[in-house]
């Protein structure tokens, strides 16, 4: 992980768990997506970095976004790091179209599963996006080893997830031979899955990345954003008692390229349900700016963020 030592990730992690946090996202699993957990208290800020990452902007072209919307398909991919980490992973994707189409991988909280986020993920991929979602081995929903503080692997499970769905765009005969953009790959995660993007951004940077959306996520461990620039978008509510608000925006203020945070006035700790439109908007027109370099989807970010006055975006892209 970086220049740390396996005892800082450690203490880290002991920190993170004694105050609560990684065991605090249990409410993302499918029978309780929208409850509102118990306080838990906020982890000591991370260490400045000591490393300083590249700050420049990333490259985009000038592009547009499928202006058409998709009908969706599903598949399942049985997926394995190795013999003791198995990845079932559900792929969300537009069933017609040549493509090529951008890849997200995206992360789940603890104890909950891909399927709880079926109503993000299907608006993405209705947009014209690849989604590829892994249950990870000891976090998921209804896991018999549950391990919270197998987060800390959660990272590389995630690249592997996004090598093996970027090879299938060159498998022939696949429904995804020839259509996946390789060029254009992003990572995006909820709570302890936003915890998960966040490493794949520091510590276990995955050089592919060129954007990324972390929903009520935060970071642990003292590693900085390094290597070539990204744009982030961070989504959080005010009221969450599971991460707190002030940790996300500290996150948000570590980013040192391109980034945009959507402070949802009245949320609590799940913001994603299927009639919270705000949300759904903005982060699709973002995955359109981000990944397809769409300027028209940039210029509605805002009126996205903020539309119906439920939230407020502070963006510095």
């Amino acid at each position: 992980m970086g220049r740390m030592s396996r005892r800082t990730v450690a203490f880290s992690l002991a920190l993170l768990v004694a105050a609560g946090g990684l065991f605090s996202c249990a409410a993302d699993g499918p029978g309780s997506a929208l409850t509102t957990p118990a306080p838990s208290q906020s982890v000591a800020r991370s260490p400045e970095p000591s490393e300083a990452p590249s700050t420049a902007a990333p490259t985009k072209t000038t592009g547009s976004a499928p202006t058409s919307t998709f009908s969706v398909a599903i598949r399942h991919i049985s997926l394995s790091r190795g013999k003791d980490r198995p990845l079932p992973t559900t792929i969300w994707y537009p069933r017609s179209g040549d493509g090529p189409f951008p890849v997200i991988v995206f992360s789940h909280g603890l104890t909950s599963e891909p399927s709880a986020y079926s109503a993000l993920l299907t608006r993405w991929a209705r947009a014209g996006f690849v989604v590829a979602a892994p249950s990870f081995p000891h976090t998921h929903y209804r896991v018999s080893d549950y391990r919270p503080l197998d987060v800390v692997n959660q990272p590389a499970d995630a690249s592997y997830v996004l090598t093996k769905v970027l090879a299938l765009g060159s498998k022939s005969g696949d429904p995804l031979a020839g259509r996946l953009d390789t060029k254009h790959v992003a990572a995006a995660g909820h709570s302890a899955g936003g915890i998960t993007t966040i490493g794949m951004f520091t510590g276990k940077r995955d050089a592919r990345l060129v954007a990324g959306i972390v929903l009520a996520g935060r970071q642990v461990l003292p590693a900085p954003f390094t290597g070539p620039a990204a744009s982030i978008l961070f989504v959080h509510g005010k009221l969450d008692r599971t991460v707190p608000y002030q940790d996300g925006l500290a996150a948000y203020r570590a980013v040192p390229w391109p980034k945009a945070l959507m402070s949802v006035t009245k949320g609590g700790h799940v913001t994603i349900s299927k009639g919270f439109e705000p949300v759904l908007d903005t982060t699709t027109d973002f995955w359109r700016w981000s990944l397809y370099g769409d300027p028209a989807a940039k210029a509605r970010l805002k009126a996205d963020a903020t539309a119906g006055g439920t939230a407020t975006l502070t963006a510095d892209l």
